[in-house]
């Protein structure tokens, strides 16, 4: 408790703090606030008619990974997705454009400027995206839309109202990310990205223990075996609750799990005194590229169940409409395609942050070597192998947090909106960036001499 005290103890810190939670609360606000032109009582009972089907539960999944919500057609809709994949587009594209590469390579102004054009193609990205949503919601239903539009306000004004609101959402979702990372404590889309995953909290616990019929707890969840296929029986509450504490351990033990590569700095003699000689290590996480390849794989993934499910739409074709009920309600070729991602991404995100070339020379720099491994070319080949193995571990830590909804959803037959949140990557994505938050706020703690809130 003296440790949480010393948080508020702080003028900076407890400001920071204040400030993210602030913004924190206008997206939420905002969250709520509905397009125009909008039935909402055509889109609460659409949303409780697609909650089941493969469309609804994919449109669910975006949401829980970009902060918005596409099955409420509410201003903040489109959430932060655009923005992650304007990143996506940019990071894959200064790995092989020169030019972007050296923009990369310059340091403080090159970053500034990609983000700028990364800021430039998120609003591209919005208004096409906004305009394929935006059409899907107004369209009657014998075309393959929602038909959510007011009668008589389906027209060129309305379409272009709903797709600028939609965009200027976006852009602020992303203005409060970068608030929140100047003036707050954490990285601010991260904090949009969880604080939505934890808004659905209430609805998967109650989806999981409460009957809505009835009234009260289910009575399947006292009996063994009880209640329909779909129903949470006892056993299968213990098992969600062993995978809730399974999860969470291994989210933990991964992100603080580390390969310690041991270095010894070389003796200097000065006079008659010994100077270095002394041996240290150098921590190298198994899990260097966070959730971000989780994040990543899953948006990508949306571009083919979308595309498939038009051409579902349009035409006549069986394997189009095969391979859309494949993705949409996450089957063997996709969860396929999902770990192929995550270890892409998991090495592609890795090679970004860590270049074993740079760790070698400022160990040689500082005097220091890796024993059994010359300084430099040896010692750069030594550090990118063992980062080249412990990354295979991490990113097959994430491909099994990844899947876990799917196969818990089709196995145990429980309702996916549960196992993503209880079991699988929603939960990881909470823990992960909740260890980094902590982590930020222990830096401000052990620097002004106070506890940290954990000990390493």
């Amino acid at each position: 408790m003296s440790r949480l005290k010393a948080i508020f103890a702080i003028p900076e810190l407890r400001q920071k703090i204040l400030i993210t939670l602030v913004f924190l609360a206008i997206y939420r606000i905002g969250y709520k606030i509905p397009l125009p032109f909008i039935d909402q009582s055509q889109v609460l009972a659409g949303m409780a008619s697609s909650q089941a089907g493969g469309l609804g539960q994919v449109l669910g999944f975006v949401s829980m990974f970009s902060g918005g919500d596409l099955r409420g057609a509410c201003i903040f809709g489109l959430g932060i997705m655009p923005y992650i994949s304007a990143s996506i587009i940019f990071q894959l594209l200064a790995s092989v454009y020169p030019p972007l590469e050296k923009l990369q390579k310059e340091g403080e102004s090159g970053r500034k400027k990609i983000n700028e054009y990364t800021r430039y193609a998120t609003v591209l990205l919005c208004i096409f995206q906004a305009f394929m949503y935006v059409q899907y919601i107004m369209k009657p239903k014998s075309m393959g839309g929602a038909q959510y539009g007011l009668p008589g306000w389906d027209g060129p004004f309305q379409w272009f109202t709903c797709v600028l609101i939609l965009t200027a959402g976006t852009v602020f979702m992303m203005w409060l990310g970068e608030q929140i990372d100047e003036y707050g404590i954490g990285n601010g889309i991260s904090l949009i990205i969880m604080a939505g995953i934890l808004a659905r909290l209430p609805e998967a616990t109650g989806i999981l223990l409460f009957d809505t019929t009835k009234g009260g707890l289910k009575e399947s969840i006292f009996t063994l075996g009880g209640g329909g296929s779909h129903d949470v029986s006892l056993e299968k509450l213990i098992v969600l609750i062993c995978l809730f504490v399974g999860v969470v351990w291994g989210v933990i033990a991964i992100t603080k799990g580390q390969r310690r590569i041991p270095t010894q700095s070389a003796k200097h003699v000065r006079g008659r005194r010994v100077f270095g000689g002394t041996r240290q290590y150098l921590p190298l996480r198994v899990n260097q590229a966070g959730v971000m390849p989780v994040i990543f794989a899953s948006s990508l993934l949306m571009v083919p169940y979308f595309l498939f499910h038009y051409l579902q739409t349009s035409t006549d074709w069986s394997w189009a409409s095969t391979l859309s009920d494949s993705f949409a309600r996450q089957g063997y070729l996709y969860n396929v395609f999902f770990i192929v991602l995550i270890y892409f991404f998991c090495y592609f995100w890795t090679a970004i942050i860590f270049n074993p070339k740079d760790m070698a020379n400022n160990l040689k720099d500082h005097g220091s070597f890796i024993p059994g491994y010359r300084p430099g070319k040896r010692t750069a080949e030594y550090l990118e192998r063992v980062m080249m193995r412990i990354t295979y571990i991490g990113a097959a830590f994430l491909a099994v947090i990844a899947i876990i909804p799917s196969l818990i959803s089709s196995l145990l037959q429980v309702d996916y909106r549960v196992a993503a949140f209880y079991g699988g990557t929603g939960l990881l994505i909470v823990v992960s960036v909740a260890l980094d938050l902590v982590q930020k706020i222990n830096s401000h703690l052990v620097m002004r001499n106070y506890p940290a809130l954990t000990e390493d």
